[in-house]
């Protein structure tokens, strides 16, 4: 019979055991050796897919202590179960469960009125609070430059600015063209209103309609549309149809993820 021979090495020199952590979908993990961190959005035989939070891809071997999690390293294995899809936010973006909000940046973003505010925060509202970015509304640009001055915007502290109605020749772009500094960027749509950002499909209708000049464009709106000319309720309903990035404008949204990345750029 063999004789039985204990293990008398110290506990603290044996090597310690690497958890093994199901590599389930929307899973945030980092490459070991690397800056790469990214959401679980596939996993194949011996290999994960992670997706970062600028929708970059990336596949890597699921090989033993390859990866972080909360900064402890783990082995990523398959799941019992196959993948299922991701879920996402109101801006598609991957959602982080659990995450908690960041100390707002000293970074901001301006926006027009509160209507363009209200809109922002339902679409990108969980992707600011990870990011830690601000959205404020500024009631009108005509002060802009004043307000751009008394901001101080600075390489770690920039300022991101979305104008209605940016198009060549208007008032709005002529304002916006007397900003100059480096550490702002002004973007915007061409749409008279942030109203007309939102798709007509989402609201039931054909086309936002055509409203004479001289009138009050959002009275001009009910008035067409059969709604009761009360400019506050007709905005809670076109919000309230809105649920995620699909509903709105390509226009708009391109602008706005410029001023996320603008804004939160090291």
């Amino acid at each position: 019979m063999r004789e039985y021979s204990p293990d008398l090495t110290p506990q603290w020199k044996r090597p310690r055991a690497v958890p093994e952590v199901a590599a389930e979908p929307d899973l945030v993990v980092e490459v070991a050796g690397t800056d790469f961190c990214g959401a679980v959005v596939g996993c194949e035989a011996g290999t994960v897919t992670l997706e970062d939070r600028f929708g970059k891809r990336r596949v890597f071997p699921m090989e033993p202590a390859a990866f972080l999690l909360d900064g402890a390293v783990v082995t990523l294995v398959r799941p019992a179960r196959g993948p299922t899809a991701p879920s996402r936010t109101a801006s598609g973006s991957i959602a982080v469960p659990g995450a908690r909000a960041r100390v707002a940046r000293a970074g901001r973003i301006y926006v027009e009125g509160r209507h363009d505010a209200e809109l922002v925060e339902r679409v990108w509202g969980d992707d600011l609070r990870i990011e830690g970015v601000v959205v404020e509304y500024l009631e009108g640009i005509d002060d802009l430059p004043a307000v751009v001055a008394e901001f101080g915007p600075a390489p770690d502290a920039r300022l991101g600015i979305l104008v209605d109605h940016l198009v060549p020749g208007s008032k709005e772009s002529r304002i916006a063209a007397s900003v100059t500094s480096p550490h702002v960027l002004i973007a915007g749509h061409p749409y008279v209103d942030v109203w007309q950002a939102v798709k007509p499909s989402a609201l039931g209708i054909g086309a936002w309609p055509v409203v004479p000049r001289g009138q009050d464009w959002k009275t001009g709106v009910c008035r067409a549309l059969g709604w009761p000319e009360n400019t506050g309720a007709a905005w809670q309903h076109i919000l309230s149809r809105v649920t995620s990035y699909k509903d709105l404008e390509p226009t708009l949204l391109g602008r706005v993820e410029e001023l996320i990345d603008f804004v939160t750029a090291p």
